[in-house]
């Protein structure tokens, strides 16, 4: 590090509050002891960032529940960049170069709390996210990163261009939202939510080669693309009647895995309709409010087993691969690249059935 690298500054979108994110002048992060800096490429706009820009209380706090959120930081968990600096120990412990391409997971473990320590690092009790907390997690809308020592960083191949390195957090995301579902051969499968991971997750849900593979969304456009991408039947709730045409093609029972992508309430009352006794519900969306829902559906009459789905645990390098391999594609699903500066209208876009994932470009 030079004295003149220790000065230096960059432009980054910094979050403060709720409704309160700035493009700001800040000092250009250095690497310290096994830490690396990535020059961005590119950092996506997650219906996460959006809601947490709403203030949802999940990440803000209410109801006696502390704020998760610790501001002021960079924002952006969705992004890659090149390899530019390295601290001591860094070459060793990532086993990277500089000038290689990569990538970092959303969570930085502790490392030491029981969920760590079994080996499950992604639901560590401490939990900092890139993006989302102060000096030790913070994010990629930003020209330059640091990525802590305690990170899991993923070299990405030369082959793989800027929209499908930018889009690898969130396919690695539905590709673990898929194994929760533990599809079999013969079953019916129900993705709701067409958004930019729920596509992801319909080639994904292909690969698993389900009976049949049946996606719900509300704009047609992405309901289209879900065709494009393998989906034998496509719905939308405004035009159709999603559970009498489900359960027309199972035979009246319903489906075997319904997995929620939507984000809304409508979408989890929706699959507990549609999902037939003793099905697997995943859970993968972000709510920006609290839903409600008749709990005797899951137990007394249903018996489902209910899964979450969160983040990506190890499947980073399958989600590389599969990119790699061209058994996934970002065609259709990567709409928008703007600059930093132009933030506030990827924002709004990232809302809008005008794009479906919008990047932001250093």
């Amino acid at each position: 590090m030079t004295d003149a690298t220790a000065n230096a500054t960059m432009q980054a979108v910094v979050c403060h509050a709720p409704n309160d994110y700035r493009l700001e002048l800040v000092a250009r992060p250095t690497a310290g002891p096994g830490e690396v800096i990535l020059k961005i490429g590119a950092c996506g706009i997650c219906a996460s960032d959006v809601k947490c820009r709403g203030g949802a209380e999940m990440f803000w706090g209410g109801n006696g529940q502390p704020a998760w959120v610790k501001a002021p930081v960079v924002a952006g968990h969705e992004f890659f960049g090149e390899v530019i600096e390295m601290g001591p120990g860094a070459e060793e412990h990532f086993d990277v170069r500089v000038g290689d391409q990569a990538i970092a997971e959303q969570i930085v473990p502790c490392g030491k709390c029981r969920y760590c320590d079994s080996g499950h690092y992604w639901m560590c009790e401490v939990h900092n996210i890139l993006g989302f907390q102060h000096e030790v997690a913070e994010g990629g809308m930003a020209e330059y990163m640091r990525i802590p020592a305690r990170a899991r960083l993923h070299r990405i191949p030369e082959s793989l261009n800027l929209a499908q390195s930018a889009f690898i957090e969130p396919l690695a995301c539905g590709i673990h939202a898929v194994n929760r579902g533990d599809i079999q051969l013969d079953d019916t499968v129900v993705i709701a939510g067409a958004g930019p991971i729920g596509l992801a997750m319909v080639q994904v849900a292909l690969l698993k080669t389900p009976k049949q593979l049946i996606v719900v969304d509300m704009i047609d456009e992405r309901l289209a693309l879900a065709k494009r991408y393998g989906a034998d039947v496509v719905l939308n709730p405004s035009k159709d009647d999603v559970n009498a045409r489900v359960k027309e093609l199972t035979g009246g029972y319903g489906c075997d895995v319904y997995i929620e992508a939507t984000g809304a309430p409508s979408g989890v009352r929706q699959g507990l309709e549609i999902i037939r006794k003793l099905g697997r519900f995943v859970e993968f969306s972000v709510f920006g409010k609290e839903t409600t829902v008749d709990w005797s559906i899951i137990g007394d009459r249903k018996e489902l087993d209910v899964r979450g789905a969160h983040l990506s645990p190890h499947t980073f390098p399958v989600a590389i691969d599969l990119m790699a391999r061209g058994l996934v594609t970002t065609d259709g699903i990567v709409t928008h690249e703007l600059p930093l500066a132009e933030f506030e209208e990827g924002f709004r876009m990232a809302t809008a059935a005008e794009s479906i994932k919008v990047l932001l470009v250093p």
